[in-house]
């Protein structure tokens, strides 16, 4: 399958050529050998839109990320994912995680979570100079107005990226910085409202989904915005306006109205559907009917390899993002009633009879892994600190299994594995921020029970119970994210626009130890996964690196509490 990422990143010399000048009559001209030049991109449609197509990706920022290609939006397949950030795992060797779980967060040391204000800006200021100089391409107008659309869906998404991460952002319009230019102007810094940032990305997505088509030609597969796209983007944002923490803790229900609508206009579409088959929607090449936005990959192209960066020591992997204990007493049984180390038989057999997206989300004691079942037990567990390469052993108990390909090698990945799609935007999220804010605008009709049923169906859940009250589907649905969504990027926003980060963030990373006896028998105990974890009010937006500040001349606010 052709895929847009192998074309190799075109970047723009946007600052002219460098001169060297000497005496009177001699001079040197560099011409760079690796770029090409602004003047052969505004020349070449070709150039152009391949320059254009690369907006989808960034610039690499610190280290181990876009391992083996650039990093596109979010942090994606990497070392430490997003999730290791929150109640759904840790990283099992840090990677520059810790810091971030036990609350030491600041603007000088941001851990894996310092890149998104730099790249974000670099990227609108690169869509900016595509914007301000593709009417003067030789080009179609129809062709100059799809890749118009596409720019202000890539736009769009930076901000909506900075909005989420830092709330208050600074929005520079179509502004082309140069190199030169007079920044000593406050205006340039300053920061809008949180509700005026929003409403520049929605501008900029109904532009998008004006310009859009449905399937974008032959490109819709590749990994190329459409209409869906735009407006499941705009679906998301505007789930998060309604939300707590961007509303101040107030409730708006025309916001969550409008939060629903637009969701509804997506699943109005009849383009997007659930995928059957729950663990095979992560490992299907290509496109399917539940995949709105996604990033694919193919062999030329590689993410990090996940099977060996993930996988259980005993089988050669190096442990990665281990889930929490917290995550798995979270998944239900399979009649839809809550898990409880209270009831003996539950407590005794712990992961039987569980949510069928358990078993294709965590590997656990027992599971069925590559020929053999998982041995987390000590003593003696061929996947515990008593089996091969201990220093990899997990410090929960558990390893991912979602996402993992088990046709991808362990051992030796290099070049074989890491092929698997990143899904930015899915139809089953649409459903849930459907379900969301239909419940919070009006309470829970006929169509919020469908959109969160479907979704259970899918899984092999139960129906939600009928009768429940605004307040006890609001927790319905919270759930449902939590399991559904888990490791997509989801739960750090979650929990900080429901404003209850202040609760998950600060409970313990607990795991568990599994002692097997002589008998053969196993016993349970929850140990914790990693000390110290905490969490503090200024921690629901990130600082801003100081870095960025300094570059300000100190003219650009810093986010409360880490000045």
């Amino acid at each position: 399958m052709k895929n847009i990422f192998n074309i190799k990143l075109i970047y723009a010399a946007l600052i002219s050529s460098i001169l060297l000048t000497g005496c009177e009559k001699d001079f040197l001209e560099i011409t760079p050998t690796d770029r090409v030049s602004d003047a052969a991109i505004l020349s070449d449609s070709t150039l152009f839109e391949a320059f254009v197509i690369n907006r989808y990706l960034g610039v690499r920022l610190t280290n181990k990320e876009g391992d083996g290609s650039l990093p596109g939006f979010g942090r994606g397949f990497e070392y430490a994912m997003w999730s290791s950030l929150t109640d759904e795992s840790i990283y099992n060797n840090d990677d520059n995680t810790w810091l971030i779980q036990q609350g030491q967060l600041s603007p000088e040391n941001t851990g894996i979570a310092g890149t998104f204000w730099g790249r974000s800006y670099r990227s609108i200021r690169e869509i900016n100079y595509a914007l301000a100089n593709i009417d003067d391409l030789q080009m179609s107008q129809s062709h100059k107005n799809l890749l118009k659309a596409e720019l202000h869906f890539i736009r769009a998404y930076r901000y909506h990226d900075l909005i989420r991460n830092y709330g208050r952002v600074v929005l520079v319009g179509d502004r082309v910085a140069e190199l030169g230019d007079d920044f000593s102007d406050p205006s340039l810094f300053e920061r809008s409202s949180i509700q005026e940032g929003i409403d520049y990305a929605i501008s900029e997505l109904n532009l998008a989904i004006e310009g859009l088509p449905v399937n974008n030609n032959a490109n819709w597969q590749e990994g190329r915005a459409t209409k869906g796209a735009a407006m499941g983007l705009k679906s998301r944002l505007l789930l998060y306006a309604a939300s707590p923490l961007y509303t101040e803790g107030s409730t708006d229900t025309q916001k969550w109205a409008e939060a629903a609508q637009a969701a509804k206009e997506v699943m109005d579409l009849g383009v997007y559907n659930l995928y059957p088959d729950y663990s095979e929607l992560f490992l299907t090449p290509g496109s399917n009917s539940e995949i709105i936005f996604a990033r694919y990959y193919n062999l030329n192209q590689l993410h990090t390899h996940l099977e060996i960066a993930n996988g259980p020591n005993g089988y050669g992997g190096w442990g990665g993002n281990v889930p929490l204990q917290n995550l798995v007493d979270d998944y239900e049984m399979e009649d839809g009633s809550e898990f409880s180390w209270n009831d003996p038989e539950e407590a005794k057999n712990p992961y039987e009879n569980r949510d069928p997206r358990f078993y294709e989300t965590i590997l656990y004691n027992g599971a069925e892994y590559r020929g053999r079942e998982v041995e987390t037990f000590v003593p003696g567990g061929l996947d515990s600190q008593d089996g091969p390469a201990n220093w990899n052993t997990s410090k929960s108990g558990y390893y991912l299994r979602k996402f993992i390909d088990e046709d991808l090698p362990i051992q030796n990945p290099w070049g074989a594995a890491g092929i698997q799609n990143w899904i930015y935007i899915r139809y089953a999220e649409i459903l849930l921020n459907y379900a969301e804010a239909k419940n919070e605008a009006g309470g829970p009709d006929e169509s919020v029970y469908a959109a969160i049923d479907a979704i259970r169906e899918r899984a092999g859940m139960p129906p939600l119970p009928e009768g429940l009250s605004q307040s006890e589907m609001r927790e319905r649905i919270r759930h449902e994210r939590r399991i559904e969504l888990a490791f997509e990027e989801h739960r750090f926003y979650d929990v900080r626009r429901w404003l209850i980060a202040n609760e998950t963030a600060n409970e313990p990373a607990k795991g568990i130890t599994i002692t097997k006896d002589d008998n053969g028998d196993l016993s349970y105990e929850i140990k914790t996964a990693l000390e110290g974890r905490s969490f503090k009010e200024k921690h629901y937006w990130l600082p801003i690196p100081r870095a960025e500040i300094l570059a300000s001349d100190n003219q650009l606010e810093q986010n409360p509490g880490y000045n």
